[in-house]
């Protein structure tokens, strides 16, 4: 069984996917037959597809520092908001203490 191509490289009857430098030896001279078909477009989409895959984990961690980010801030937001509503009732509290002073100074 002649079988052509490697394991890196197994040969493929989709034209697309055929890498142009796995090219079945011709017995004859070099030159003196039609010249195969141009299949850069296939190894285009084949470095494109290995850019794409190699460029996911990178993806991912902009992902999730994105959502640590979001995260982060809106924590930060709730922080700001419990701090704001205990200020805003130490506030209301003085204002009921000098209330009830004022009260009892015009009494007496």
């Amino acid at each position: 069984m002649n079988v052509f191509g490697t394991i890196d490289r197994p040969t493929t009857r989709d034209p697309k996917k055929q890498d142009p430098t796995m090219q079945r030896p011709s017995p004859e001279p070099c030159g003196s037959r039609i010249p195969a078909r141009e299949t850069t477009g296939a190894t285009e989409s084949r470095q494109n597809r290995n850019l794409e895959m190699q460029l996911i984990p990178e993806a991912l961690a902009r992902a999730h520092m994105d959502d640590r980010l979001r995260e982060a801030e809106s924590q930060r937001t709730a922080i700001r908001l419990a701090a704001a509503r205990r200020m805003q009732r130490r506030a209301e509290r003085a204002s009921l203490r000098a209330r009830r002073a004022l009260a009892m100074a015009v009494m007496h």
